[in-house]
């Protein structure tokens, strides 16, 4: 479980940096660019999301111990 979280996170990272390359940075939030920024901010929910699966694993780990 810990790997797959992992390889999601690192995902979610690459979803975000590509999309970063895809904002037109003049007019953020026209045509494409901001179906990018919905990208950037899912892949960060997504990244946030995960971090903390994997905080309460630890957690749940060092409880249980």
């Amino acid at each position: 479980m810990r790997i797959l979280i992992i390889i999601l996170m690192g995902l979610s990272l690459g979803m975000m940096v590509f999309n970063l390359t895809q904002v037109d940075w003049e007019d953020p939030l026209v045509g494409q660019s901001s179906v990018a920024v919905i990208g950037i901010m899912a892949s960060l929910c997504a990244f946030l999301l995960l971090l903390l699966l994997s905080l309460s694993k630890k957690i749940s780990k060092k409880i249980n111990r």
